[in-house]
């Protein structure tokens, strides 16, 4: 089976490692406050998006939409990103990173496991040990801004104690005793755009950690392809 090659910084030194990505899960609804995911599902539904079977939900993906590259090809302007915490699986425990789960938002409201599919995901060139963040998880903040029209506005933003724990995640996913596996790639979710979802020419992530003062970042340009038929 042939892998997508990522390859992260992990740490201060520029210490590289090479990491063949098997599997992608996509976490969604990954909110603490049952009250408020409702009312943004109920949101969605008007939008003509379909009810999560469950919360939080796990998406699968094929690990081949991993891109940490600086630009991307999406059909037409209905795509969008969103910041989401990244956790993945080595041989030496888990790491975090950054990323955005880039979906197609039109065909989001036909199947969101369809939409899933259709746009690449990009993800950080580098990443921290988990156990570095695990302790004050709640602490980290993540953020987002889109540009448009040459126009550079915070899109997202928001700290992490609104979401899920990832210990938390995997056991929902796994099991009591699951661990991610090595070459597995899971993004945790996101937190609400400010004003509407729309989509970006050029879209910024970080997830910064104030307790240890630093910070990921990652940037990417959205190419859209013409839609022939």
């Amino acid at each position: 089976m042939q892998h997508t090659s990522l390859r992260f910084l992990t740490d201060d030194r520029g210490a590289e490692r090479c990491v063949p990505a098997e599997s992608l899960i996509i976490a969604g609804w990954t909110g603490r406050d049952p009250a408020a995911m409702e009312a943004h599902i109920v949101e969605l539904e008007k939008l003509g998006v379909a009810r999560p079977k469950s919360t939080p939900i796990f998406y699968r993906g094929a690990a081949s939409l991993l891109t940490q590259a600086d630009q991307i090809q999406v059909l037409g302007n209905a795509s969008s990103g969103e910041v989401e915490p990244v956790i993945l699986g080595t041989d030496e425990g888990l790491f975090i990173g950054v990323g955005s789960d880039h979906t197609d938002r039109k065909v989001e409201t036909i199947g969101i496991s369809i939409s899933k599919q259709l746009c690449a995901k990009p993800i950080s060139r580098t990443v921290w040990r988990f156990d570095e963040v695990s302790a004050h998880w709640d602490e980290l903040i993540v953020r987002s801004w889109a540009t448009r029209e040459g126009k550079r506005q915070l899109y997202q933003q928001g700290a992490l104690a609104r979401m899920r724990h990832p210990s938390d995640l995997l056991r929902l996913y796994g099991g009591e005793r699951f661990s991610l596996p090595a070459g597995t790639i899971m993004f945790c979710g996101t937190v609400a755009v400010q004003g509407e979802i729309a989509p970006a020419e050029i879209f910024d992530i970080e997830i910064e950690d104030p307790v240890l003062d630093r910070r990921i970042t990652h940037s990417y340009r959205t190419i859209e392809l013409p839609i022939a038929g």
